[in-house]
């Protein structure tokens, strides 16, 4: 009867249906509103069901829940899959597409890389060392389409300052030249004899490109690679990109290339003038700029531990080697 009257309604009256089959209207909207309520009865059970599923398990994908709420529900009268899929959607219960790791680093160029020089090195003041770094950001096209965007950092290994930064639609070399300008800023009054600044990276292709390594080179900065993928050589790299994506970008979802270049760019002034940092004894990085000499940690860092220890032990050994037996000879004839 329903289905007739939704095709023609002035053909086939709702009245005209109940007079041809001896029910009254009263009767027609009472077993339709039935219906209704045996609908909302299910979608409620239904949806009972799903969250009790997510409580136990909330990655678990939209297909092995269906399946899952079919088998359990088999003789039940269980909802059909289109409808279930729409109780997923209308209540936001839908699991984020887990996101693929892009690649981020090349080192099988064949371009010329440098060795390690900061394995023994702490920095006692700015612009001694920068760490450079490159790290993907999402961009939802949709709800379950995404690209990626990269960030490419540098970062004063003593001041925790973020100094140069540049985020671009690829992996291009363009981008990180950028990040490496606006750093550049910071040292332009530095005469190049005087410089004595490392700058430290990953061997990626494009840290080893010849457009990068000549403007370091330019200005007398050396130039220091990691000698493997291991993320222990460049740490404070790896905890700059971990601050940004999972602290500062917390819970933000990017839908455009222009959304995350502004977000940076609140994020890197807070980051620099206002948040206080464990590392540099709890001072914002402007402030730790205007600093000289080791600044308190508040948290225990075994590298500096080993480089002081070996260092002591140097100096230590340095201290009991006798002196040879001609500077002996001469130092006692001048006293």
């Amino acid at each position: 009867m329903t289905n007739l009257h939704a095709l023609d309604p002035l053909k086939y009256t709702i009245e005209g249906q109940c007079r041809l089959l001896g029910v009254s209207k009263q009767a027609y909207f009472k077993r339709d509103e039935d219906v209704l309520m045996r609908k909302l009865a299910q979608e409620e059970f239904s949806l009972d069901y799903i969250l009790e599923i997510r409580k136990k398990d909330p990655g678990l994908g939209g297909e092995k829940l269906w399946k899952m709420y079919k088998r359990d529900l088999t003789g039940s009268k269980p909802m059909g899959r289109d409808r279930f899929e729409a109780l997923i959607d209308r209540y936001g219960l839908k699991v984020r597409k887990r996101v693929r790791k892009p690649r981020t680093t090349d080192s099988t160029h064949g371009l010329p890389v440098y060795p390690n020089l900061i394995k023994d090195f702490i920095p006692t003041a700015p612009n001694r060392l920068w760490v450079s770094d490159i790290t993907y950001i999402v961009i939802w096209l949709d709800a379950t389409h995404y690209c990626f965007c990269y960030l490419s950092l540098i970062l004063d290994a003593y001041t925790e300052e973020i100094v140069g930064w540049s985020v671009g639609p690829t992996l291009d070399t363009e981008y990180p030249l950028r990040a490496l300008e606006m750093a550049l800023g910071r040292i332009k009054d530095i005469p190049k004899e005087q410089q004595v600044l490392i700058h430290h990276s990953d061997r990626g292709v494009q840290y080893a490109s010849k457009r990068y390594v000549e403007l370091l080179t330019q200005h007398g900065i050396r130039i220091s690679m990691t000698e493997d993928g291991n993320p222990k050589e460049n740490p404070q790299a790896e905890r700059i990109n971990n601050t940004m994506k999972n602290e500062l970008f917390k819970d933000k979802r990017f839908t455009a290339l222009d959304e995350v270049i502004a977000a940076v760019a609140v994020a890197v002034r807070f980051y620099n003038e206002e948040r206080m940092h464990m590392s540099i004894d709890m001072l914002t990085p402007r402030e730790a700029a205007n600093c000289t000499g080791e600044l308190k940690k508040h948290w225990r860092s075994l590298r500096q531990e080993h480089i002081k220890a070996n260092q002591a032990a140097i100096q230590a050994e340095k201290a009991t080697v006798p002196m040879p037996h001609s500077a002996a000879v001469t130092h006692t004839q001048s006293v």
